[in-house]
C-alpha cells in the first residue's frame, strides 16, 4: 500500500496542532479539504487516527504509534529529494534560484553576474514561483536557493538573510481618485476591495493585506490572483487595489495602474534563503555571500532573519 506524503504532512500538523482549524491555517488549506484528507488516510490505513471532540483532534493508539515514526520519515524523505535533485543541479553545474516578483530587485543581476564570477563554468537557472509558493519551491527542494519578501510560510525551517528593506506602496487604478495624491494614509484604504493572493498563501496573504495594520478593520476582497499579469489587470479593470514594494512601479509599470506612497504601514523586506542542510554546500554559500556583498548601496537591512550566517 502507498501513502502520499502529503497526507503523512496533514497528519502530523492536526497531530502537533490537535486543532483542524489551527493545522489548516498551518497548512494553508482550507478546513473541509483538511478533514476530507485526514478521513483519507485513515480509509487508507483501515484504522483511526483521531477521536474528534469540541476540545479539538485526539490522537489514538494507533494514531500516536504514527505520530512518534512519521516526522523522521518525512525528514528523511525531504533531505532524499533535496540531495538527489542538487546531485543534478551540480553534475550540470547548475544552480536553481527561486523567487518571487521582482527578486532582489535592480540587485539581482549583480548578484548572478558576481557568482558566475566566483564559479566559472556555473550557471544561475532563475524559476519564478507563484504567488501560492511564497517559498519560492525552496521548501520542497526544487529549487537550492531562493530570493524571497520577508516574511513567508516555513520561513523558520531556514537560513534567512536579509539584505534590504523597501516601502509598501499602494497600486491603484489609474482613474482612481487616489491615484493623484502625493501620499495616501493607510486607514484611507481600509474600505478599499484589495486584490489578494490565494487563501492557501496563508500569513503571507495577510501580510500583503496588511491585517495586522489595520487596527482590527476587515479586509475586503475584490478579487484573488496568483500571478503578477493576473495581479496587474485585477488592479487596472477596477477590481481592487493592493499593496506592492515601491519598486513595483519600476518593475511593473503597466497603462491603468498607478503606484503610490502609503503612510502607516510597515515596509517590505528581501531576503535570501537556502536550507539548514546546505550550510556546508560551498556552491550555495558562494551564492549567499555574493547575495550579502552586493546589496545595495542605500539598503536598510534587518540581518539574520531566520537563523545563520552563511559559512565560508
Amino acid at each position: 500500500m502507498d501513502v502520499d506524503t502529503r497526507l503523512l504532512r496533514y497528519f502530523v500538523a492536526v497531530a502537533e496542532e490537535g486543532n483542524l482549524t489551527r493545522a489548516a491555517e498551518r497548512l494553508f488549506v482550507s478546513q473541509p479539504a483538511l478533514t476530507k484528507q485526514i478521513r483519507h488516510l485513515e480509509a487508507q490505513l483501515g484504522v483511526p487516527l483521531f477521536t474528534r471532540s469540541r476540545a479539538g483532534m485526539a490522537l489514538t493508539e494507533p494514531g500516536r504509534a504514527l505520530a512518534e515514526r512519521v516526522p523522521a520519515l518525512l525528514a528523511d524523505w525531504d533531505q532524499v529529494l533535496r540531495e538527489t535533485k542538487g546531485a543534478a543541479g551540480r553534475a550540470a553545474r547548475v544552480l536553481r534560484i527561486g523567487f518571487m516578483a521582482s527578486a532582489a530587485n535592480e540587485a539581482t543581476q549583480h548578484i548572478i553576474a558576481a557568482f558566475t564570477h566566483r564559479r566559472p563554468g556555473w550557471r544561475v537557472e532563475m524559476r519564478q514561483a507563484s504567488w501560492s509558493n511564497p517559498s519560492a519551491g525552496l521548501t520542497g527542494g526544487d529549487v537550492d536557493v531562493a530570493l524571497l519578501r520577508l516574511p513567508f510560510p516555513g520561513q523558520d525551517a531556514l537560513r534567512v538573510e536579509s539584505l534590504f528593506t523597501e516601502p509598501r506602496w499602494v497600486a491603484l487604478p489609474a482613474a482612481h481618485p487616489f491615484a493623484t495624491r502625493d501620499l495616501i494614509p493607510f486607514p484611507d484604504l481600509w474600505d478599499e476591495p484589495f486584490v489578494a493572493a490565494p487563501t492557501e498563501s496563508g500569513w503571507w496573504r495577510d501580510h500583503w493585506l496588511a491585517t495586522d495594520e489595520r487596527d482590527g478593520h476587515p479586509v475586503r476582497i475584490g478579487a484573488v490572483t496568483d500571478q503578477p499579469d493576473d495581479w496587474l489587470s485585477a488592479i487596472a479593470n477596477g477590481y481592487g487595489v493592493a499593496l506592492a514594494p515601491e519598486s513595483a512601479a519600476r518593475f511593473y509599470a503597466r497603462p491603468g495602474v498607478s503606484y503610490r506612497p502609503v503612510s502607516g504601514v510597515s515596509p517590505s523586506q528581501v531576503g535570501v534563503a537556502w536550507a539548514p542542510a546546505d550550510d556546508t554546500d560551498p556552491v550555495i554559500q558562494d551564492f549567499v555571500r555574493c547575495c550579502l556583498d552586493t546589496r545595495p548601496p542605500n539598503a536598510t537591512t534587518g540581518g539574520s532573519a531566520g537563523g545563520g550566517r552563511p559559512r565560508h
